[in-house]
C-alpha cells in the first residue's frame, strides 16, 4: 500500500514538471498554394500551411465537389484542432473547390 501511494505521487510530481521547450527546424516547403485573387487564398496559406504542406492539396481528388472541401475543412478544424475562425471557413472552402477540386477553369 505505502510503495503504491509513493509510485502515485510520484508519477504526479511528473505530470506537473514542466515540459522542457524543444526547438524543431523544418525544411523549407517546397510546394506552395497556388496564388489566386479570391479572398480565401490569403486565408488558406494562413490557416493550412500552419500545420501541413500546401503539397496536400495536390494529392486530394482534381474531381472534387464544393462539399468535399467543406468536409475536409471542417475535419481538419473539429479533429485536428486547426486554428480556423468560422467566418473564414466559407473563403477557405470557395478557395480550394475552385482552386483545387472541380470548379477550377477548363
Amino acid at each position: 500500500m505505502k510503495s503504491s501511494m509513493i509510485a502515485t505521487l510520484v508519477a504526479c510530481a511528473v505530470l506537473v514538471l514542466p515540459a522542457a521547450a524543444k526547438d524543431i527546424t523544418l525544411l523549407p516547403d517546397g510546394v506552395q498554394l497556388t496564388p489566386s485573387p479570391l479572398p480565401g487564398f490569403a486565408k488558406a496559406q494562413a490557416s493550412c500551411t500552419m500545420c501541413h504542406s500546401a503539397e496536400y492539396m495536390r494529392y486530394q481528388p482534381p474531381n472534387a465537389a464544393r462539399p468535399y472541401w467543406d468536409a475536409m475543412v471542417h475535419r481538419m478544424k473539429a479533429v485536428f484542432k486547426a486554428p480556423i475562425a468560422d467566418e473564414d471557413m466559407p473563403e477557405i472552402v470557395d478557395y480550394l473547390a475552385k482552386t483545387y477540386g472541380n470548379e477550377q477553369p477548363k
